[in-house]
Parts: C-alpha cells; sequence; structure tokens
C-alpha cells in the first residue's frame, strides 16, 4: 500500500498504519523447534516473559536475525537455549496472528541430537524441560501451563510422531 505512516520504530518491531486504518505490527520471522530424545519427550524451555507476566513452558524459538536462513536460525536457537544441535527438517511455517502482524514463524524438527553450545543472549534465564508431547499439551489445554503457538504446533507434530504419522 502507498498510504503508509511510520508510527513507531523500536528495535525488533515497528508499527505502521496503513491507509489510514490498519495498524499493521512489521515484525521480523521467528523459529522454533521440536525436538525429541530417545524416549520421545520434547524439549522445552521454562522462561520468564514479562509481556505476558507469566513463567512460560515453550519449543526452544527465537527471532531470525537479518539475513540468516531460518534453518540456521533453528540450529542457533537450539545451540543457545539446549545446548544441542541435530538435524533439521521443516515442519510447517505459519503467521502467528495475521490480523495484525508480519510475523511468520517456522517449526522445525530437529533429530539425531548431539551437544552443541552457544552462549545464552543475556538476558536469558532458561530451565531446561523433557517432557511427553501429549502432557505439554494436555498442561496447555488445562492451564497448569503457559506456552505460544510454536509450542502448541511443536506438541501437535510431537504427538504425530509419537504415534508414527509420516511427517
Amino acid at each position: 500500500m502507498t498510504d503508509t505512516k511510520m508510527i513507531y520504530q523500536g528495535r525488533i518491531l515497528s508499527l505502521e498504519l496503513l491507509a489510514g486504518k490498519w495498524e499493521v505490527v512489521r515484525h521480523a520471522d521467528a523459529v522454533a523447534i521440536l525436538a525429541l530424545n530417545e524416549q520421545g519427550e520434547m524439549l522445552l524451555v521454562k522462561q520468564n516473559r514479562p509481556a505476558v507476566g507469566a513463567v512460560t513452558v515453550e519449543a526452544p524459538a527465537g527471532l531470525i536475525d537479518g539475513d540468516e536462513a531460518p534453518e540456521a536460525a533453528a540450529r542457533r536457537e537450539l545451540q543457545e537455549e539446549a545446548g544441542l544441535d541435530g538435524e533439521m527438517t521443516l515442519l510447517t511455517r505459519f503467521y502467528a496472528s495475521p490480523g495484525f502482524c508480519d510475523e511468520q514463524l517456522y517449526v522445525f524438527r530437529a533429530t539425531k541430537l548431539r551437544e552443541s553450545r552457544l552462549p545464552m543472549d543475556e538476558d536469558e534465564d532458561i530451565e531446561v524441560l523433557w517432557m511427553p508431547p501429549q502432557q505439554v499439551l494436555n498442561g496447555l489445554r488445562d492451564g497448569s501451563l503457559v506456552g505460544s503457538a510454536s509450542t502448541v504446533s511443536a506438541a501437535l507434530y510431537g504427538v504425530l510422531a509419537a504415534q508414527q504419522v509420516n511427517l
């Protein structure tokens, strides 16, 4: 659209007004990773999320930096948050909230996990957990866990993998 007015420009997002009526958040794309161990448990990270005022349990995830490829971002995030690396396969990608935000989320499955650590971001305080994907979905449904859209997506794929559905 040609009638675009910049309302706010921040470090990780901007807010534009399109055609005088649509508020649009421009946000970098992101990745999330479904990593399953040999017992079929899903890797999760527990962390404080000030934006929602809660401690969340999420699939490892993060923003894609600049010109970084989504797969490279997934690999980097898994190394930073959990000290693991593996072979990445794209499972899906989707817009988290296309009514007002252009952020696209790429969900990868990590297999053949091995140790490989990169330093965490300075603002991250993360606890690594392993849980069966069905338990994650149950906790998200009954409210005992607080998660994200990418965590729901990853857990659903994890349940399908446990049922040996071809992904």
